[in-house]
């Protein structure tokens, strides 16, 4: 019998894990008072140890790690930053924030991050930040971005948002730059809802960022204020769903190591159509299943999401170039950034996916395509 879909088959979904609502109960009816942080600090020495580095700080989101972190790196007015064209555009509004210049790059085609081929051209006496975006389970080519670094004497700042659970050379995404961010949206590996993790290997950056993340206040005299702050806190509730989540990350990236398999099995012979590149010494969580089409379909991505709707299949769409929206001056020459946002995609990704889902999905991908 030929599977056919009830409902829409959406992009992402979660894993309801064993512990997440023991957890999750636990923390609403005991974390107050003297255990109103039980669970943030469990989570935190328990993300550290996973990824590989000293410390690590919850936050309300990847947006504000990346914020923090600009900010322990002394970004400010005057300064800038290399940023991918091709990524989310909170990557180039957090520098904006702090009055500094998000300097567009593109990106290289297998690692979809900064091509490190173009990075060099961009650094001027102003640069102090590089930062590399592991984006779809992808890992950037941190091998190339530290060396340039280290020339010119630049933090790296990695944004790990969408890497999690992604290695290169066996170490963790993450775990090898100055500074991470890390992301719990309600899409991601582990999905919070909202909700997000800074990482460094630096102790005098973490203990700054535990008192700016709480509006700059005193640990040695109680309500006293040492700098200007900002109110970036994660309850208890949301690091007791992160935690039990975290014991279960292997079994999360497994099942999307799977679903990506059951994709490359179905349309990796497909003539002019890239998939997540995995390439030599790293190994992807394969966090979305992406596909991007060539020119030579006679069709374009958004027709071909028009149709995968029409047949119950959602679908979403690349990031656009951050300088497409025109906030940050002309257009550079970024035509492989470009490229990848006309005509990339994700498939339905979500880590309960079954196999029958997966070959309806790329069969009727195929279909519209005509191959």
């Amino acid at each position: 019998m030929i599977y056919k879909p009830k409902q829409l088959i959406l992009t992402a979904g979660p894993k309801i894990g064993k512990n997440d609502v023991k957890y999750v109960v636990d923390a609403v009816k005991n974390g107050w008072n003297f255990h109103h942080s039980d669970y943030i600090y469990k989570f935190e020495v328990a993300f550290a140890k996973y990824v590989g580095v000293k410390y690590a700080l919850n936050m309300p989101h990847g947006t504000s790690a990346l914020h923090i972190a600009l900010v322990l790196m002394g970004v400010g007015p005057g300064d800038e930053v290399i940023v991918p064209d091709f990524t989310y555009v909170t990557c180039a509004n957090v520098v904006a924030q702090l009055g500094a210049k998000p300097v567009l790059v593109d990106v290289d085609r297998e690692t979809w991050s900064i091509d490190v081929a173009h990075v060099e051209k961009y650094i001027s006496k102003r640069t102090k930040v590089i930062m590399p975006v592991d984006l779809y389970g992808n890992v950037a080519d941190l091998d190339g971005i530290k060396k340039i670094a280290k020339k010119h004497k630049l933090y790296i700042l990695e944004d790990a948002c969408e890497g999690l659970g992604s290695t290169l050379h066996g170490k963790q995404a993450g775990s090898t730059s100055d500074a991470a961010a890390f992301s719990f949206q309600g899409a991601k590996l582990i999905a919070l809802g909202e909700g997000g993790m800074f990482t460094t290997n630096r102790k005098d950056w973490i203990e700054r960022a535990r008192s700016l993340v709480d509006n700059g206040i005193s640990f040695k005299r109680q309500f006293w204020h040492n700098e200007i702050g900002y109110m970036y806190a994660m309850s208890n509730i949301q690091a007791a769903l992160g935690l039990a989540r975290l014991e279960e990350i292997r079994d999360l990236i497994t099942r999307k190591r799977k679903i990506f398999g059951w994709y490359k099995e179905r349309l990796g012979d497909i003539k002019g159509l890239q998939m997540n590149p995995e390439r030599k010494g790293m190994m992807s969580s394969f966090w979305m299943s992406s596909v991007v089409l060539d020119d030579n379909f006679g069709i374009t991505r958004d027709e071909v999401r028009k149709k995968m709707k029409t047949q119950m299949i959602d679908t979403r769409p690349f990031f656009f170039p951050i300088s497409e929206f025109g906030f940050y001056g002309t257009t550079p020459v970024t035509p492989v950034s470009y490229h990848l946002s006309r005509n990339g995609m994700n498939l339905p990704s979500g880590v309960m996916l079954k196999e029958k889902t997966v070959d309806y999905v790329a069969r009727t991908l195929r279909k519209i395509l005509g191959v």
